[in-house]
């Protein structure tokens, strides 16, 4: 029996990556039923047909909602009865979010808000937000936006009990081959004969899969305490590096042209800030950041502060494991996209 079992789960933005990971981890198992809440009602439709073809004799699980996140009233329509929520909701491209930060600050604050308001009001048991490494020290709209959001929830967790809602939050980098990330984009640009494009070759990332990705959500669920910011330590590799990682695998000696950062990039990220190591609990594979439990009562602190501080500094993706080409490949292999596309390219090059 899964801690799941016989469990409302609800996703917000389940259409996306993280949400199709999740339906394929929990839904041949004991769940009662996966909620899928999001706007698109055409992505909605393709999840409905590819698990009925996939998983014919659990698809009857998957119950679909139309709604938006900047809506309360949509999202509280789809709240009732559910236990548990995975609010991946979010505009996520950095340029994007440069030309319209509003649009981000309306979906990933005031949404993250609208969400955690609904799940308080239902009585919703957990709730688990999905944040990114551009909320640590951001310099775009999206991170901004981003930090603002944990800076909700965290704010949010305070107002409630952790009895009746548990509220925590997941920060982590770049998931490989997700929707809307560079490799896809990449292979297209192999198939079609371009040389694959790279915006500054010494820029670091963190790296991850999307089965990581939900690993470090269900890590938070078990084991986190509300108003924790649960960060998973990651490596990293360079993007030259990514970049001969995939050429390697598909098309050797391939061209890569560099064409400069893109609107609110930068050189490198950073999962934990050294503000955040300063009380930060390394639980080994993983952060846990825990909410600041202080009072706007300042007074009392003029005679008494906190003056442990802990030795751990900033991480980032400059000075966590950083991946030669060789293993980024390796855990490229082990991603069914890869594995796919591949193949396919394999078969048509025969």
């Amino acid at each position: 029996m899964s801690i799941f079992a016989d469990k409302t789960l609800m996703i917000t933005g389940g259409t996306g990556s993280f949400g199709n990971a999740v339906l394929n981890r929990f839904l041949d198992t004991d769940i009662k039923e996966i909620r899928v809440f999001s706007r698109d009602e055409k992505k909605q439709d393709d999840m409905r047909h590819e698990f009925q073809a996939k998983m014919p004799e659990a698809a009857g699980k998957i119950r679909f909602f139309i709604g938006d996140v900047r809506d309360l009233a949509s999202v509280q329509n789809a709240m009732h009865g559910v236990d548990y929520i995975f609010h991946a909701a979010a505009l996520k491209q950095v340029p994007s979010c440069e030309f319209f930060p509003l649009e981000a600050v309306k979906t990933n604050v005031f949404g993250t808000d609208n969400v955690l308001t609904a799940a308080i009001q239902a009585g919703v048991k957990t709730v688990i937000c999905l944040s990114t490494d551009k909320a640590a020290y951001p310099v775009n709209a999206m991170g901004t936006s981003k930090a603002m959001m944990e800076k909700v929830i965290v704010a949010k967790s305070r107002t409630v009990s952790p009895e009746n809602t548990k509220i925590c939050c997941t920060r982590y980098g770049n998931v490989l081959c997700s929707r809307g990330s560079v490799i896809p984009l990449w292979i297209d640009q192999i198939k079609a004969g371009n040389p694959i494009t790279i915006t500054e070759p010494a820029m670091t990332r963190f790296v991850m899969s999307l089965e990581e990705a939900v690993d470090l959500v269900l890590f938070a669920f078990e084991n986190g305490v509300s108003g924790d910011i649960l960060v998973q330590k990651a490596p990293a590799c360079t993007i030259e590096t990514l970049a001969k990682a995939v050429t390697g695998l598909f098309a050797p000696d391939h061209e890569i042209k560099v064409i400069g950062i893109r609107h609110g990039e930068k050189m490198y990220e950073t999962l934990l800030t050294n503000e955040e190591c300063a009380h930060a609990i390394d639980l080994g594979a993983f952060y846990r950041v825990p909410c600041d439990k202080r009072d706007l009562n300042y007074d009392k602190y003029f005679k008494e502060g906190d003056t442990q501080r802990n030795v751990l500094t900033e991480f980032n993706s400059n000075n966590t494991d950083l991946l030669n080409v060789e293993q980024v490949q390796e855990k490229l292999l082990q991603l069914s996209y890869i594995q796919e596309e591949l193949a396919a390219w394999k078969k048509d090059r025969n």
